[in-house]
């Protein structure tokens, strides 16, 4: 008896860490220190000296239940841009800097071609967040999951000087919301996808034409990571007073989470295209629309408080970053929470 007939293949992992590397090399920044296969990664912090006062922010995250559909079309190279998107959203949402990013793949057998097209997609995802992909795991767990099957999950971590904290505090009657469009159902609510839809290769491969694509392909886009996109906000002088990222929980969860007390966001549902997907997926289900806005992000991946007259230069600023905005209602007096019209 040896290791590997036990189920776990160390010359694989080795594989796997060999076809990776090409991929990783691609979202190194100049303060990562060392390379890859060291027992943790190192990130000088030199570069952030001057700031006022430094506050490193993180966030950890998977991509959820989307992975089944990866695993029935056999596609593997996006699922590591959601996860990355997860995670790395949400530090953008309190202001950060992305400055690196850790990933972990639990899968029953370590194929390591399959692993490394996922490692392929989360550094696709660092490249796009500016994020160096510093380090991460790959564990063999034969007899807890299948063969076929995996997980990812990931770690971020950002940096933002204190005064720039997006916190929400600010935030007053008479602001601004905008909502940035979405890329489509992003990697929240596929737990109710996949009761609407039949998970079938047969049913993921039928062409819609409302959604101009296959039901897979359009489920399967990647999350969009709006670390350029916020960016660009900041750079055209504006200051985002709060910021929502739309994952599970929908609109009622997390817009109110970027209140304070004693203000309410109101969102008027006409004020953008809500996507073909959603109303696909609402129709076939014979889903409640109270259930929709509070599962999914119905079109919005972010939705941002800014000042009534910061709402052009921040139209723009999307814009110029090849993204979509809409003013999609304001803030009012009430008790904290969002009401829809």
């Amino acid at each position: 008896m040896d290791y590997k007939k036990a189920g776990v293949d160390i010359e694989a992992g080795y594989k796997s860490v060999e076809l990776m590397k090409e991929h990783v090399k691609k979202t190194m920044r100049p303060e990562v220190l060392g390379g890859l296969g060291g027992f943790s990664g190192a990130f000088s912090m030199k570069n952030f000296k001057d700031m006022e006062n430094p506050v490193l922010l993180s966030g950890t995250d998977g991509v959820g239940t989307k992975i089944k559909l990866a695993f029935l079309l056999d596609k593997h190279d996006t699922i590591g841009i959601d996860c990355v998107a997860m995670c790395i959203n949400d530090v953008a949402c309190a202001g950060g800097e992305s400055l690196f990013f850790l990933d972990y793949i639990a899968c029953g057998k370590n194929y390591p071609e399959k692993i490394a097209t996922i490692v392929s997609g989360v550094a696709e995802g660092c490249r796009q967040a500016g994020a160096a992909l510093i380090g991460g795991e790959t564990a063999e767990h034969p007899g807890l999951m299948p063969e076929d099957e995996y997980d990812v999950a990931g770690f971020a971590v950002g940096v933002c000087d204190e005064k720039d904290l997006i916190t929400g505090k600010d935030i007053k009657e008479g602001d601004v919301l905008i909502g940035i469009a979405s890329s489509g159902v992003h990697s929240n609510g596929f737990s109710l996808v996949r009761s609407v839809f039949d998970m079938t290769k047969e049913s993921l491969n039928t062409y819609y034409d409302e959604l101009g694509t296959t039901l897979g392909e359009a489920l399967l886009v990647p999350t969009i990571i709006y670390v350029k996109t916020l960016k660009e906000i900041k750079d055209a002088g504006v200051r985002v007073k709060g910021c929502s990222h739309i994952t599970g929980g929908g609109f009622y969860e997390n817009i109110p989470r970027m209140l304070p007390e004693g203000v309410k966001a109101v969102v008027r549902k006409d004020s953008y295209p809500v996507l073909p997907i959603f109303k696909l997926m609402q129709k076939t289900g014979n889903i409640e629309e109270q259930m929709m806005y509070n599962t999914f992000n119905m079109g919005l991946g972010m939705v941002l408080a800014v000042d009534k007259n910061d709402t052009d230069r921040v139209l723009t600023a999307v814009e110029r970053a090849g993204q979509k905005a809409y003013v999609v209602g304001e803030i009012a007096k009430g008790e904290k929470g969002v009401e829809l019209c």
